[in-house]
């Protein structure tokens, strides 16, 4: 439950601590050692007057924020190349470890020394959020779950997608909270680097001048402008990353293919019908022949051979454990036998065991990703849901509804041949009926291999 602040007890706190300081400047009563809020503040004004202030509050702003975004981009970039290669991830870990461990005034005094102050700050902020972005990001690249990573596969999503609609919602924890404490560090240091370093027109300049003449008005006032800079930049920074994380981009151009075929109906293992042929050509077939699998040591699909004729419908039969997934897997491609002879068409669309729905997406989306066109996908989620639950985020529907949505997206996929593992999970006996209504009015010819349990 999120509870509200209140403004005005905020306001009483802040008047608080004022107040302390107040009393504790009028007590010390020595303006070197400690300086009134009034003081402070008439210092601060001071500095608004001058034109020069603002040209070294740009210079800082600019050598801060350049070292911010150049770290968090070489960063996003480096940790991508890690979850890609491997061995690039092995030789970066010695290097961020070492950046991690080194005290920043070490980095300080050596970049002082080998390339002067111009650069000093934009090198100390690079620095500090390379390892903290780098180690979060590679992290949420890590965990991004593979079972929509292998969902993306079997429904040939572009690049494009799988970044913005798996990946993007996987990073978005480990990325957002990591900028958010590297941007308070970034500041500290990059001050603290021109305050050694002193170059000219810069924050850290001033506040070291300030320090020589002892004016500790002055050393509150630009204190307060650090601070003042920094939340505002932070508001800026993690305003952008709202909005690239709450965008919602385009899946792309729907691509016109072959058409589908009609066939006849055949239930594998337990007889067939016949259904109407409606075009002129026929599709491929799937064939498997000797096809072994084996998981530590154990056979789950043993010597398996069969031929899956186009425009047909097949009904893998046996209790749970059997083996039905891995073989549908196998079909899939996303496992590769042990041994045996694997013949498939290209395009697949699969309706897994799990319902492997983008979740923060609704079911609109989630049926645009595969259809390219989303008035056709709502159209299609049509048949089996009701409009108002279309607009959810799928996290928010019930286990049926999230299994229907799993169908409709298999079934208007353009693929050659569907696999359906376990289809009618959580549906009552009427939905299972227009569920079924709605696979058989889709076929379109395609070849159809449903896995039941008995």
């Amino acid at each position: 439950m999120m509870v509200k602040r209140n403004p005005y007890k905020r306001c009483l706190v802040i008047l608080f601590w004022l107040t302390v300081w107040h009393c504790t400047a009028v007590i010390v009563d020595n303006s070197i050692l400690l300086v009134t809020p009034v003081e402070a503040f008439k210092a601060f004004l001071g500095l608004l007057e001058k034109g020069e202030f603002y040209f070294t509050v740009g210079k800082s702003l600019l050598r801060i924020g350049v070292g911010f975004c150049t770290g968090a981009s070489a960063a996003v970039i480096l940790a991508a190349g890690s979850r890609r290669f491997p061995l690039l991830e092995e030789m970066l870990s010695p290097v961020f470890n070492l950046i991690k461990a080194v005290p920043v005034a070490s980095f300080v005094v050596l970049l002082l020394i080998w390339w002067g102050a111009s650069f000093l700050a934009v090198a100390v902020s690079f620095l500090v959020v390379v390892p903290n972005v780098y180690i979060s990001t590679l992290e949420g690249l890590k965990n991004t779950d593979v079972r929509l990573l292998e969902m993306a596969k079997v429904f040939r999503f572009s690049f494009r997608n799988r970044f913005f609609y798996i990946y993007r919602p996987a990073l978005k924890p480990f990325l957002y909270g990591s900028l958010k404490v590297s941007l308070g560090m970034c500041w500290k240091s990059g001050v603290a680097a021109e305050v050694i370093g002193t170059p000219d027109f810069s924050i850290g300049e001033r506040l070291y001048l300030s320090k020589i003449y002892l004016d500790t008005g002055g050393v509150f006032a630009w204190t307060a402008v650090v601070v003042i800079l920094s939340v505002l930049f932070e508001k800026l920074v993690l305003r952008l990353i709202d909005c690239f994380f709450s965008r919602e981009v385009s899946c792309g151009q729907r691509q016109v293919s072959g058409v589908f075929f009609g066939g006849r109906r055949q239930d594998f293992g337990r007889g067939g019908g016949n259904q109407e042929k409606n075009v002129e050509a026929v599709r491929k077939g799937l064939k498997l022949k000797e096809i072994v699998k084996s998981y530590h040591g154990k056979a789950v699909v043993d010597g398996i051979s069969a031929v899956y004729e186009p425009g047909q419908v097949y009904y893998l039969t046996s209790p749970s454990g059997s083996g039905k997934t891995t073989l549908l897997r196998i079909l899939a491609k996303l496992t590769k036998p042990d041994e045996g002879i694997l013949e498939v068409p290209e395009t697949c669309s699969m309706v897994f065991q799990e319902d492997r729905l983008c979740e923060d997406y609704n079911a609109i989306k989630n049926v645009e990703l595969v259809t390219k066109d989303w008035g056709l996908a709502r159209k299609a989620l049509l048949n089996l849901l009701e409009e108002e639950v279309l607009y959810r985020p799928c996290s928010e529907l019930s286990g049926g509804m999230k299994r229907r949505v799993a169908i409709v997206r298999a079934m208007e996929s353009e693929s050659e041949y569907v696999l359906l593992d376990e289809p009618y999970t959580g549906m009552d006996d009427e939905t299972r009926r227009r569920t079924k209504e709605y696979i058989c009015s889709r076929q379109q010819g395609r070849t159809l291999i449903i896995a039941t349990h008995i």
